[in-house]
């Protein structure tokens, strides 16, 4: 008796109701539209901005799932290199960070471009550039084999994971891996919004790779969005969905592993997640047009670079308290210059003094209020 669904005879003939999905689905590709037509009368350097937000943010939250923080500010200066965007405060990125960035965006930018098992590879090989996951030697660039024992799919804390389904063999990965990219790259007729949540279901129960396999379906997953609306440009983030709802997601996933192969359910939950995804697009806008606005205000003000770059980590969310001994940090400059630049900005009106003073007198933005 089979105990996952790649053990059923029938796999992988995945089947749906359709009937249970068209509402739904309707209503998500709507928004979807407006939310394309919306950001298309941005503008290009507002447009700009918001791509670079959500690229980001993809890379960050899709890295995070994996219990791997990288540097936002990395991340934001690798996109923007590699995409010819030319913003303030650029700062070296390290290899992993580009190896991630540069899979996310061969996905997104490259979509139309078929999903061939070389392909993949390279993305693998981006993402583990030493050859290894953490301290643990990995095959890069290939197919997993079962050296180790059986892939088993799991989640939480090391010592205290929970394993959520085992993956099919190494030795049927070639074949499952063949079936799945002539279904990738094919057109059978179902909405690419649906072949989305497919693709990233089919691809997780497989797990071709060592390691990386979620980073790699999320890429995937981007892929055939990218598909669906004809567009580079991304202004969602599906992985920043997933990172928010990742309880939700595995246990959607351990129950569908243990089930059979009408998937209606896993659509729906993706829909849904798809259509939460969204919602955080309007915090992204509200936050890229109050930087516009903030930058038209100061377009008149004789600013110099240093202002110019700690002003706009302050837009994008600065952690903590500004003080003048941080201000001195990021500029790379001395405590003396930081105090003049600071006190520059207060005689302006763009910068005040928080109500703490002292030693621990700190400064925000008086557009904030």
């Amino acid at each position: 008796m089979a105990t996952y669904i790649h053990q059923l005879p029938d796999w992988p003939k995945f089947h749906w109701n359709y009937n249970l999905l068209a509402e739904q689905l309707a209503a998500v590709r709507y928004r979807q539209g407006r939310l394309i037509g919306r950001m298309e009368a941005l503008g290009f350097p507002l447009r700009t901005e918001a791509v670079l937000h959500t690229l980001t943010l993809d890379v960050i939250k899709s890295s995070e799932i994996e219990g791997e923080n990288l540097d936002k500010r990395q991340v934001r200066s690798s996109i923007a290199r590699r995409l010819g965007m030319d913003i303030a405060g650029m700062v070296p990125s390290d290899r992993n960070v580009d190896g991630v960035v540069e899979m996310m965006l061969d996905a997104t930018q490259n979509y139309e471009q078929p999903l061939t098992k070389e392909r993949l590879f390279g993305w693998h090989a981006a993402l583990f550039p030493t050859g290894y996951s953490g301290l643990a030697k990995i095959k890069v660039g290939a197919w997993r084999d079962d050296a180790k024992g059986p892939m088993q799919v799991s989640s939480g804390p090391i010592g205290r994971e929970r394993v959520h389904f085992e993956a099919p063999a190494a030795a049927r990965i070639e074949k499952e891996m063949a079936a799945f990219l002539d279904w990738f790259n094919a057109n059978d007729g179902a909405d690419p919004v649906l072949r989305a949540g497919i693709a990233h279901f089919w691809f997780v129960t497989i797990h071709p790779f060592d390691d990386g396999n979620g980073r790699i379906a999320r890429a995937i997953t981007d892929m055939m969005l990218a598909r669906s609306e004809q567009s580079t440009q991304r202004f969602y983030s599906m992985s920043a969905q997933f990172r928010q709802e990742r309880d939700d997601y595995y246990e959607m996933l351990e129950d569908a592993q243990k089930g059979n192969l009408d998937i209606t359910e896993q659509l729906r939950w993706f829909l849904d997640c798809l259509d939460r995804a969204f919602d955080g697009v309007e915090d992204t806008l509200a936050n890229i047009l109050r930087k516009a606005r903030f930058w038209e205000n100061c377009a008149n003000l004789p600013l110099n670079e240093r202002q110019r770059l700690i002003l706009n980590k302050l837009l994008d969310g600065f952690e903590g308290k500004l003080t003048s001994s941080k201000w001195a940090k990021l500029a790379k400059c001395s405590q003396d210059t930081a105090s003049r630049d600071i006190n520059d900005l207060i005689s302006r009106g763009v910068l005040k003094k928080d109500a703490a003073g002292g030693r621990s007198t700190s400064y925000s933005l008086v557009e904030a209020e």
